[in-house]
């Protein structure tokens, strides 16, 4: 145990973001590197090494939360780091990204404010890569065998890292130009900066996984000829069809797909744009939609220098402190305040989009540009929102982003076709308890078999699934496997 009495003497401190008339005129992520470290220690000796550690329930890769809080209380990053990656194969991604459930299911969270896990994972990460801790691992010996990976997001990232490291040579396939999937362009700058990506891929190589870039399955390489190049297929496509907005003045031009706002703010930072095509400077920005992001538009509008933002969500605003409805050790739902709300904007709640109002098309044009947005405060009724009569407005807005989540794999490109793998109920790569398809040596990995989901079932996803390829192509695996497809978020 780290510090016996440091839950009763010690309390929950974060370190402070950089201000945010600072923060919102560039990109760089909102805390400052190593601004944890002088205060870690001592959080991290609040954890009580409980003798039945919920934490681990919370996060599906099981991370040895009171093990590395007791390094990092000690200061012995190197075993912090060793204990980490165990369980870990990003802690820096996770340690800036994850919504931490591990927190939810603190034991001390029952009456007190949790440990802060997810602060105490990004320092020790942060330390070890400094210290020169995180190094290439290339396997001893290789099995001769060959694997593809369908995508370069974390879940295909995980699992091409473990098959490597098992002994199988291991290429991985990315349609984009850039690896790391969405990681790469979903995620804005300031939440995580990309050179934290372009590392990690470093240490891959290094270990000898190799990457191909700008390639396509199911467009530029068809299913059959990747099946008879590869002993084994992952597919980690992740989930990257946008959930839609079928109402009146969809059409106009500025109404756009959160997915097609932010990967272009990011091609701005990697050098590839002077500006982005789409760009909230000087206009009023509506953003549909309440999650992550939702919030990742609202500080990228920010930083492009727009006039307002205003971020709708159809479902009530959720309260503060756990309903009774949600106890612990659940994943609640709470009213969440992220950097990107701590610098401005409105937030509406119980409301619906009915049409968006537009210009006259101008020369040239087929439509024309967004102008406004119209909506009405809903109830629900027998779980179904219902709209309040009287309660309709208009709100300013020459940008709109939809940021509503997603509902699927993409299957314009034939990859699902082409492979022939049968798909569950809700549109999903159906698989076996091994992570197995429907058909024999392809493997699925990720949101493109759970659904959107969160950065740490992806990675729990990519390992499982390695282990499931890895007794696939050897008849037995060594390998972890930290949760089943069928595993859950723990909620009531």
């Amino acid at each position: 145990m780290a510090d016996p009495k440091g839950f009763l003497t010690t309390g929950r401190e974060v370190a402070e973001p950089r201000p945010v008339a600072e923060r919102v005129k560039d990109w760089n992520e909102v805390h400052v590197p190593g601004s944890l470290l002088p205060i870690i220690s001592k959080q991290a000796g609040r954890c009580m090494d409980c003798g039945i550690p919920f934490c681990h329930n919370g996060c599906p890769l099981g991370n040895l939360i009171p093990e590395w809080n007791d390094y990092a209380y000690r200061e012995d990053w190197t075993a912090a780091s060793e204990r980490l990656h165990a369980t870990n194969n990003f802690p820096e991604f996770t340690g800036r990204l994850c919504p931490a459930p591990c927190e939810s299911a603190c034991v001390l969270g029952i009456n007190q404010p949790a440990v802060t896990i997810k602060n105490v994972e990004v320092s020790i990460i942060d330390k070890a890569w400094g210290n020169g801790d995180v190094t290439p691992q290339p396997p001893e010996r290789l099995s001769g065998k060959t694997v593809a990976v369908i995508g370069s997001g974390p879940a295909g990232l995980a699992a091409a890292q473990q098959l490597t490291r098992a002994g199988h040579t291991v290429a991985v396939f990315e349609r984009a130009d850039r690896l790391g999937g969405l990681l790469r362009y979903g995620i804005p700058e300031f939440k995580m900066e990309k050179s934290h990506i372009n590392r990690r891929i470093e240490q891959m190589r290094a270990e000898g996984t190799k990457f191909r870039t700008e390639v396509e399955i199911g467009r530029d390489i068809d299913a059959a000829g990747l099946r008879r190049r590869y002993d084994a297929v992952v597919i980690a496509a992740g989930a990257t069809v946008s959930r839609d907005l079928p109402v009146p003045g969809r059409e106009l031009n500025g109404v756009h797909f959160a997915m097609e706002y932010l990967p272009l703010a990011n091609k701005v930072q990697e050098g590839d744009l002077t500006v982005s095509p789409i760009s909230a400077e000087g206009k009023h920005v509506v953003v549909i939609g309440g999650g992550d992001t939702g919030a990742d538009c609202v500080g990228t509008a920010h930083r492009q220098g727009a006039l307002s933002v205003t971020q709708l969500e159809i479902m009530p605003r959720p309260g503060e402190e756990r309903n009774t409805d949600q106890p612990w050790p659940t994943f609640p739902m709470l009213y969440k305040v992220t950097s990107a709300h701590e610098e401005g904007g409105e937030r509406v709640y119980s409301v619906s989009t009915t049409h968006f109002e537009g210009s006259a098309p101008e020369a040239g044009q087929t439509v024309g540009n967004v102008q406004a947005l119209h909506l009405v405060e809903v109830e629900f009724k027998d779980g179904r929102p219902a709209p309040k009569p009287g309660t309709e407005r208009r709100i300013p807005a020459q940008l709109v982003t939809l940021a509503m989540g997603f509902t699927g794999t993409d299957r314009s490109n034939g990859l699902v076709q082409q492979f022939g793998v049968e798909l569950d109920e809700r549109g999903n790569v159906a698989r076996d308890a091994d992570f197995a398809t429907n058909v024999d040596g392809v493997f699925v990995a990720g949101d493109a078999g759970r659904g959107q989901s969160l950065i740490v079932w992806a990675i729990a996803e990519g390992r499982s699934a390695a282990r499931g390829v890895d007794r696939y192509l050897t008849g037995a695996s060594a390998l972890p496997a930290p949760i089943r497809p069928t595993d859950r978020t723990l909620a009531v």
